[in-house]
């Protein structure tokens, strides 16, 4: 890991407005985060985690410099990216890519897969053989390489992830975000496509973040996580040392009522890693 952290978030705020009440009653200020700082190395594998509404997806989306904070800064690689316009991002747009947390409709239904993979690349004016990087990157998602006709409707749930996660991998980047990738899938599949994204880690060499409100999942993946609720985090550090001693009330009450990866579903992760 390099000193310099590879992304990082520097007491940021997020203030939203509730919807007027009536043309004289202004809506009321909602904070999403509230002083948050955060910092994730190059190389690791760091867990966001929370129930619904504690605030990770809203602090995944400014590390991404998706939403801007009311206040504070989000870093990339050292460099400020919060309040950057949008033409100056093109270096994060092909750095730091995202797999979402419902692929069906993550992916554009009128689309072939071959397109979908290339469209970061086009996007992005990526030189390069690209219908050869499209095939490379089916390979290394576990999908025949003649799918790439077909339509995003044709295939089960965890092969649209898997499509949505070549896309992710289309433009080369060093980072991915994934935004609870596994919740919506089938339980048998869930364990599949953790391994997945553990040996497209390795292999490209990736800094993987992963949003999810399942410590159980954050578990087997990362390395480090944050635990937040109510726009804070409440606690952080190395995943078994949390796991094993939660400090924070919050973090012992979420592990208590949390699903676990248990039983069948343990078993495929397991034999899947050997």
């Amino acid at each position: 890991m390099t000193t310099t952290p590879l992304l990082e978030a520097v007491d940021v705020v997020r203030e939203y407005r509730s919807p007027r009440r009536s043309l004289r009653t202004p809506g009321q200020p909602i904070r999403a985060l509230d002083g948050v700082s955060v910092q994730v190395h190059e190389g690791e594998a760091f867990g966001i985690v929370g129930e619904s509404g504690s605030g990770k997806s809203t602090l995944s989306r400014i590390l991404m410099a998706l939403d801007q904070p009311t206040s504070g800064t989000a870093f990339y690689q050292g460099q400020r990216i919060s309040g950057v316009p949008e033409r100056r991002l093109g270096f994060l747009r092909r750095d730091v890519q995202m797999v979402l947390q419902d692929p069906m409709s993550s992916l554009n239904p009128r689309m072939r897969v071959a397109d979908i993979i290339a469209e970061p690349m086009r996007a992005l004016r990526l030189p390069g053989d690209h219908r050869a990087r499209v095939a490379e990157l089916m390979h290394s998602v576990g999908l025949p390489e003649e799918a790439v006709t077909r339509y995003p409707h044709q295939f089960s749930g965890g092969q649209r992830q898997r499509i949505a996660i070549a896309r992710a991998l289309a433009a080369g980047p060093k980072v991915i975000v994934g935004d609870e990738p596994v919740s919506a899938l089938d339980v048998s599949v869930r364990a599949q496509i953790l391994n997945l994204l553990t040996d497209l880690a390795e292999q490209f060499k990736l800094t993987l973040i992963l949003v999810s409100h399942d410590l159980s999942v954050v578990r087997y993946l990362c390395d480090r996580i944050a635990v937040m609720n109510q726009g804070r985090i409440v606690e952080t550090g190395d995943t078994e040392s949390i796991y094993a001693d939660p400090r924070h009330p919050y973090t012992q009450r979420l592990l208590s009522a949390v699903p676990t990866l248990s039983g069948d579903l343990l078993d495929r992760f397991n034999r899947s890693s050997t």
